[in-house]
């Protein structure tokens, strides 16, 4: 889940810009549309716009010139029917650049615009992975999902863990469909990430790809950044996490569209008159973050606390009926897209920062690595980020602790879509020279 913004790196952009296991489907991953570069970054391109941004202490001088790629490829949807995706192949290039390339598959946060594909060398989460891992040698693909951009599947199946997985995995496939054509010349060696929601995906991937397709797609490794591993239990916790307004009417509209089952009457979760229009609002053809909640389509005005956006929206026998009873529908469905019990084969880093107001370490991380450590699994790793972003974004190096004031609301509303994401990719990067 993520208002992935990066910010200021977006803005340095703009400057640059300027100047199959187990299913019968035999095509999956096969490219619908020729794979069509749309720009390259030069080397000297990219360590000008992270310059500008600060981002280069983080990535450091880009090595490689980086392709950007533009696919659209086969794949399934959540009843193993054909679907299709869109997404980016980040291919490094130039003469420092020329040994084969381990393959990143990446999954992005959470989106609402419909419209918005990782293909656009201007998008915040697409040049943080040019920056830190395409410009350092690696080979990059990133899916938009079931839903969005090119896709015409008719709806995102939101935190459905098995449909995430497929499109990564699918992805991953499409890559090497592709890699001939754009001279994309790859290892072999597959590594898994992704941020917010993407952390879900990425590790939702890893677990399919062990169990389903290790002969196909060797992974090496598995950087999970900031992903919300542990659903059910967070409809337990009371108090909203930060964007509760967005996230969860994503997840209950959507797997009430994947099970069926989730509620009878869309008047006993939503109240009036967000039930009127909910379920067809996410992912919006033309609203933003910002717009969903400026237009009136989704509560969360300035200085509204998550508490009072989430009591707004949702009618209040339906949120306590979720959070105490435990053959509710909506958790019985978080149970199935939780990530824990498995053991990952592969080494694993979990990534994320201790003051994340929006997917809560101590909530996913932090439960997720007792669940490996219960099984005596010696090869996961856990990092936090939060000193870092403390000491790069905190007033005084702190983090602020008054939330009656204007820093408090500037640091928490940054924390999971700007601040934490560099301090993870650069962690993930780090980890993966380590197996590539």
């Amino acid at each position: 889940m993520s208002v992935y913004k990066i910010t200021c790196v977006a803005s340095a952009v703009s400057l640059l810009v300027a100047c199959g296991g187990g299913d019968n489907t035999p095509d999956r991953g096969s490219l619908i549309d020729p794979a069509a570069t749309l720009t390259t970054l030069t080397a000297a391109q990219i360590d000008a716009a992270t310059a500008a941004s600060g981002l280069q202490a983080i990535s450091g001088k880009a090595k490689c010139d980086v392709k950007v790629v533009g696919l659209n490829y086969n794949t399934i949807g959540v009843n193993s029917e054909a679907a299709n995706a869109s997404g980016v192949m980040l291919v490094p290039t130039g003469t420092a650049c020329t040994a084969a390339a381990p393959l990143l598959a990446y999954a992005r946060g959470t989106e609402v615009s419909k419209v918005r594909t990782l293909a656009n060398p201007a998008d915040g989460e697409t040049f943080l992975l040019a920056a830190v891992y395409a410009a350092q040698g690696y080979a990059v693909v990133a899916t938009d999902y079931l839903g969005f951009a090119k896709s015409t599947y008719a709806y995102h199946p939101y935190l459905h863990a098995d449909s995430e997985a497929s499109t990564v995995i699918d992805s991953i496939r499409a890559a090497r469909n592709a890699a001939g054509a754009v001279g994309a010349s790859l290892s072999g060696k597959v590594v898994l990430s992704g941020y917010s929601q993407g952390g879900h995906s990425s590790m939702a991937a890893h677990r399919a790809i062990e169990r389903d397709n290790a002969s196909e797609i060797n992974v090496v490794g598995g950087a999970h950044l900031a992903g919300p591993y542990n659903l059910s239990g967070s409809l337990k916790v009371p108090t909203a996490v930060a964007g509760v307004q967005f996230f969860v009417p994503f997840l209950v509209t959507a797997w009430q569209k994947v099970y069926g089952n989730v509620y009878s009457d869309v008047k006993t979760v939503f109240k009036a008159p967000y039930s009127d229009y909910i379920e067809t609002l996410l992912p919006s053809p033309t609203l933003t973050y910002t717009t969903l909640v400026t237009t009136g389509r989704l509560p969360g005005a300035a200085g509204e606390t998550p508490n009072q956006a989430r009591d707004a929206l949702f009618q209040s026998a339906f949120l306590t009926d979720s959070q105490t009873n435990n053959s509710n529908a909506l958790y019985l469905a978080a149970k199935k897209n939780d990530l824990t019990g498995w053991s990952p084969k592969a080494k694993t880093l979990l990534c994320g920062g201790a003051g994340d107001p929006t997917v809560p370490p101590a909530v996913h991380q932090k439960v997720a690595k007792a669940d490996f450590d219960a099984r005596g699994l010696t090869n996961v790793t856990s990092v936090d980020v939060d000193p870092f972003v403390q000491a790069t974004y905190g007033p005084g190096g702190k983090a602020p602790t008054d939330p009656t004031t204007a820093a408090f609301a500037t640091y928490y509303g940054g924390y999971h879509g700007t601040y934490e994401p560099p301090f993870c990719a650069a962690q993930a990067k780090a980890f993966f020279d380590t197996v590539k």
